[in-house]
């Protein structure tokens, strides 16, 4: 039996849902850092009953799939798990994991000769995915670079009293100090640096989450990758921007002051065009926790918000523009969320006479770019803030054949299609990692969609409520079968991915009611014989 801190040599041959990889030698390990295809020498750090965790000591050899990283911290950060792996490998495991989890939690047996699976889409090699850079020069093996369009940095110190803003190191709120992230726009580098002279110079303290002393938590950086735009927004565990006490600065600068200064210094950095700083926030967050913003927004420069599109990649429509704010939800791949988003419409077929039910809507991405195919789409969402911007983001688009309901799903959904008698054609379920209510499942058995286009973050859960509403149905419900299924790669050198499934209703409806117009039967009837005699 293995024991804390023995050796032991593993082959690696599958990877964990934290990116760590996997290997058995009489008992199952988790070793960080590995990848599938490596041998390794490792150094047992825990044992539990039936497995254990090691840390690589040495790669005895290294993987074909195994690549030097683009990013000098990959393997201390916790951010990107796997980008030690090739991106091309990364694109066939997470695509395997989809197939896998639908066959093995899903239950659906002989997956390739039932389901039309797709391939997954990965980023293109192409330099579209940042406006602000070309493709590193001598750059052999292509890793996806530059695409997200929100980034949170926290803010500490080190060792010499220096403010520094960096990245947790995995599974830790321990800092480590990064100039920038190179999956994040180059422009950002730019802006971190302006952020911590200011800092320094006017000696603002970063916040202390052991003590919850300090001002300064997180800088957040949302980038237009379609409109240039930049916003900068500093977290901050106080109501305003402050000195810290006991400055050595001759003259103590007033609160309103530092704010005038802070967004001058900002909007002199000569950022490379397109980009432009064009909002300037604080967010105010004085509660001692980990989660990151607070409810309270207060801008200081320009509007609360900058303006970013989708555009239409395969469809022909014409580019959807959104408001985003610091507590606005958009997907942070603004490349591969046109590419999701077209997949779905795609998967949806829709012909301009349909009613679409757009289930877990959040700000209506989805439902508005649903809406300029379908007759009509209702949007439905829990979060009363998400509500509000899905309504701005239809007038705003001048869309009106949609509308948004605040409440849960489960409840609004049947109430509003029993009281409409309004059969919905399709509906679509986007909802959290966690998957669908188990209550909003059985609802949409019994109204009966012809179509339900599934967009999930989580193939475990999505395998799961994909076998609830494939499984044998009771007379008054309806069934479906599982026809298409496509994986979308929106976080390259993550284990995260998202796929799109399309499940049509299999079982015809119980009663079918006929209107028989009896006078037209027997005039028919009577043309018949006439037919006949005149023969």
């Amino acid at each position: 039996m293995w024991k804390k801190n023995d050796r032991i040599r593993l082959t690696i041959t599958d990877m964990g849902v934290n990116g760590e990889g996997i290997g058995k030698n009489e008992m199952t390990f988790f070793v960080k850092n590995a990848v599938i295809g490596d041998e390794v020498l490792a150094v047992v750090t825990a044992v539990k009953k039936g497995y254990g965790y090691a840390k690589v000591l040495e790669v005895l050899k290294a993987s074909p799939d195994r690549v030097r990283p683009a990013c000098p911290l990959a393997e201390r950060c916790g951010g990107c798990q796997v980008m030690q792996l090739s991106y091309e490998a990364q694109l066939r495991f997470k695509e395997n994991k989809v197939r896998n989890d639908l066959e093995r939690i899903g239950g659906i047996k002989d997956l390739a000769s039932v389901v039309q699976f797709e391939p997954i889409i990965g980023m293109d090699e192409e330099p579209a995915n940042d406006i602000s850079g070309e493709p590193e020069a001598g750059t052999h093996v292509f890793q996806p670079l530059h695409f997200r369009n929100k980034m949170q940095f926290p803010v500490g110190w080190d060792r010499e009293g220096h403010i520094v803003t960096g990245f947790y190191a995995g599974r830790t709120h321990y800092i480590i100090a990064a100039a920038d992230c190179p999956v994040s726009p180059e422009v950002n580098r730019m802006i971190l640096e302006g952020v911590r002279t200011f800092l320094e110079e006017h000696r603002i303290s970063a916040y202390k989450e052991e003590t919850g002393e300090g001002l300064i938590r997180h800088v957040l950086i949302r980038n237009g990758f379609h409109t240039g735009q930049i916003m900068v927004c500093l977290v901050i565990n106080g109501d305003r921007l402050e000195e810290e006490k006991g400055s050595f600065r001759k003259t103590t600068a007033k609160s309103s002051d530092l704010e005038k200064e802070l967004t001058d210094h900002l909007t002199r950095i000569p950022l490379p065009k397109p980009w432009e700083i064009r909002s300037i926030c604080l967010n105010i967050n004085k509660e001692k926790t980990n989660v990151i913003l607070g409810r309270d927004v207060r801008c200081l420069y320009g509007e609360p918000y900058i303006e970013e599109q989708i555009t239409g990649i395969r469809d022909g429509l014409e580019p959807l523009t959104f408001r985003i704010g610091p507590l606005s939800f958009f997907q942070t791949n603004t490349v591969q969320t046109a590419r999701l988003y077209g997949t779905a419409l795609e998967f949806a077929g829709l012909t301009g006479r349909e009613t679409v039910w757009d289930l877990y809507c959040g700000t209506g991405t989805i439902s508005l770019y649903l809406a300029r195919k379908a007759a009509f789409v209702h949007g439905v969402e829990i979060v009363p803030e998400a509500i509000r911007d899905a309504r701005e983001n239809a007038q705003r688009n001048h869309i009106q054949n949609v509308r948004f309901y605040c409440g849960r799903s489960e409840e609004l959904f049947p109430l509003y299609v029993g009281q409409q008698q309004e059969k919905p054609d399709v509906v679509v379920l986007d909802p959290p990692r966690k998957g669908c209510d188990p209550e909003l499942l059985e609802a949409i058995r019994c109204t009966g969609p012809e179509k339900i286009v599934y967009v999930s973050c989580d193939p475990a859960t999505l395998a799961r409520d994909v076998k609830i509403l494939c499984a044998s149905a009771a007379e008054q419900d309806s069934c479906y079968e599982l026809k298409k299924v496509r994986p979308v790669d929106m976080f390259p050198h993550t284990m995260h991915v998202e796929t799109v499934c399309l499940l049509s209703n299999r079982k015809p409806d119980a009663r079918v009611k006929i209107d028989v117009d009896l006078e037209d039967y027997y005039r028919i009837k009577d043309e018949q014989k006439k037919n006949k005699a005149s023969e």
